[in-house]
């Protein structure tokens, strides 16, 4: 799995129209799952983005209560090495990435971390004001 992590005052998503999810300040994280992912790196990577240490004074969203808004994005594993058009070979396909998707979620809530979605597979608009900026790439 790869995530993109950023530190925001807030950021929300909104599909056909409708705000789907929102979040004062927190992490809003755009992840992409890899065709070769497992539950394992699900729980890996919930772990990893509850504990990352880049909110203010170097806390965590576990440590400071924060929010998490969680996007899918399989194009985090879009390759354009080769020519103009990316491959997207690496990322795994929807009926293997929405439930992994969905595991990070559900354990990011089961440590008790607030957490607000993106809609799998729609065509979403994500607005984020970035805090510092400050965004870094996790990978399990």
């Amino acid at each position: 799995m790869r995530a993109v992590a950023s530190r925001v005052s807030r950021a929300s998503v909104t599909v056909d129209g409708a705000t789907v999810g929102s979040i004062g300040p927190g992490l809003l994280v755009l992840l992409g799952v890899h065709r070769d992912d497992t539950p394992d790196a699900a729980g890996a990577m919930a772990r990893k983005l509850a504990e990352l240490r880049i909110l203010a004074g170097e806390r965590s969203c576990a440590e400071a209560g924060a929010p998490l808004l969680v996007v899918s994005q399989f194009t985090l594993y879009g390759d354009t090495r080769k020519g103009r058009r990316p491959s997207w070979s690496a990322a795994a396909a929807p009926a293997i990435a929405e439930p992994l998707v969905e595991a990070v979620v559900a354990a990011l809530r089961d440590r008790g971390t607030e957490v607000a979605t993106g809609v799998f597979g729609a065509d979403m608009a994500v607005e984020s004001v970035n805090d510092g900026p400050f965004t870094v790439i996790v990978d399990t």
